[in-house]
């Protein structure tokens, strides 16, 4: 009886001890995240081509499939069609007064020769005046002229610059049209399939950047003081009950806002009721999952 007292008293002694290392061997816990986005249709129609999986890596731009462009490719075509209709009247200005301003250039020879018959007594001043005249005619209508062109080139250029808007339209729906995740990550879920319709709007798929994880823990005002932006600190991920994997930290953000303690969160006080929300980015391995419980311990 005394014997199994003694082994009872023993064993006891030793988780005690084993639950005061393990509270010892880390500085703040907290839960690993993931960068997430959801990806939605920015344009509707069918879905053509949607053929990703979940688990599926995705590289950032790179097209995943497309929505129906038919309509918009045939809109396109026909404004390109209606550009080069309205470009057809537009006018070459310097060609279209070549005419004119040659009359006026031989005139104005006919003026200068006429002005030295006259000085000279050859030729009366009536002659001269005609000439006089025509110059003025000939000058009023290349302004004339100038000027309707001038307006005819600026109405089809207002014309123009409307379809260029419209075409540009277009454009940026064909590529709205065309699926793409905004970053490297992985596919998580699923939301839609190739043959459905997609409206703008609808959740297609969340991708999440799992290679580069953050743990988000809480620390006590004590702490706060020792650590800073850019710190290395050392991060350990549950691997099972009493199994745990050693990885390296850097601190990338640092609460200016104290906050009351979240329930399923740990300090190094248990006591404390205002703590600082830390980030810490993890390189990944594979082993990390999103929602994992994870501590740091400050070097």
């Amino acid at each position: 009886m005394k014997t199994n007292i003694l082994f009872i008293v023993g064993i006891t002694t030793l988780i005690f001890t084993s639950c005061g290392k393990n509270n010892g061997t880390y500085d703040a816990s907290g839960i690993f995240e993931a960068r997430e986005v959801t990806v939605s249709a920015r344009s509707t129609g069918e879905l053509i081509q949607f053929d990703i999986e979940e688990g599926q890596k995705l590289e950032a731009g790179k097209q995943a499939g497309y929505i129906d462009t038919v309509q918009l490719h045939l809109k396109k075509m026909q404004l390109l069609a209606g550009m080069k209709s309205v470009e057809s009247r537009q006018y070459n200005v310097s060609r279209q007064i070549a005419s004119i301003q040659q009359q006026i250039a031989t005139q104005k020879k006919e003026q200068k020769r006429f002005e030295n018959l006259v000085q000279s007594n050859a030729a009366n001043r009536k002659q001269l005046d005609d000439i006089n005249a025509q110059i003025a005619l000939l000058e009023k209508q290349l302004s004339a002229q100038t000027e309707t062109l001038e307006n005819n080139n600026r109405s089809v250029s207002g014309e123009s610059l409307g379809l260029i808007a419209q075409i540009d339209q277009i454009d940026d729906q064909i590529q709205k049209s065309i699926i793409s995740s905004p970053i490297d990550g992985t596919v998580l879920s699923k939301y839609a399939e190739q043959g459905e319709l997609a409206i703008q709007g609808r959740t297609l798929f969340k991708v999440a950047d799992i290679e580069n994880m953050t743990l988000r823990v809480y620390i006590t005002a004590d702490q706060l003081t020792s650590l800073k932006i850019g710190q290395s600190v050392k991060v350990y991920a549950d691997r099972g009950k009493s199994d745990r994997k050693e990885y390296s930290g850097t601190i990338t953000w640092i609460s200016d806002k104290a906050e009351f303690t979240p329930k399923t969160i740990q300090t190094r006080d248990e006591r404390a009721n205002l703590v600082y929300a830390v980030k810490v980015a993890v390189k990944n391995d594979g082993y990390i999952k999103k929602g994992m419980y994870g501590e740091i311990k400050i070097n």
